[in-house]
């Protein structure tokens, strides 16, 4: 087998770059195919390709229904989503983020976390559901929570006593919960 020269070669190599995976095994397959034999793996390394890639190409050339295959992919390939494969995702998320929810009192649509994405994660991952932030963040999409920062425009210092207030809410919440209450949490400053 006589390797084709340098300048072709190039050429070659910036072709493959800007094909698709598909086409890539393909046009690989037709180039290693009009070689014969070693023409395979002279080819895997010209293109830096696997050997079993190109021998992929070559079967998908005399398969009428790969060729047809519009997509780069089969349907079906890939890894599969943590909302298909991980149990109780959904209920487990909105237990972890059920003390940390707050919400607009004009739009009940409205809703937000004090959590950061890593926080929450680590949280799943307490309960026993380990998950990336991308996994969060469709979470947080798909039950409409919306990033909010908290704004503190002027220092109002430390006190030794500030948390003793939210400490009290906390218990009487808990309280009322037991006791089947329902607990409302409304912000009384209302912007137009």
């Amino acid at each position: 087998m006589n390797p084709y020269p340098l300048k072709v070669e190039q050429q070659m190599q910036r072709f493959y770059q800007s094909l698709s995976e598909k086409d890539r095994r393909r046009y690989a397959a037709i180039e290693a195919l009009k070689l014969e034999w070693g023409g395979i793996t002279y080819i895997s390394q010209l293109f830096g390709c696997d050997y079993y890639t190109i021998r992929l190409g070559i079967e998908e050339l005399d398969d009428e229904s790969a060729m047809s295959m519009r997509k780069v992919r089969r349907s079906g390939g890939g890894r599969k989503s943590a909302f298909e494969t991980i149990e109780r995702l959904d209920a487990t998320f909105l237990k972890v983020i059920a003390q940390h929810t707050a919400g607009s009192p004009m739009d009940e649509q409205i809703k937000w976390t004090n959590l950061n994405r890593q926080e929450i994660a680590q949280l799943l991952k307490s309960e026993g559901v380990a998950v990336s932030v991308t996994v969060v963040d469709q979470l947080l999409e798909k039950y409409n929570y919306r990033k909010r920062k908290a704004q503190k425009r002027l220092p109002t210092g430390e006190h030794p006593q500030r948390n003793e207030q939210f400490e009290n809410i906390e218990k009487l919440k808990v309280s009322y919960q037991q006791a089947g209450n329902p607990v409302l949490s409304m912000d009384t400053k209302k912007k137009n």
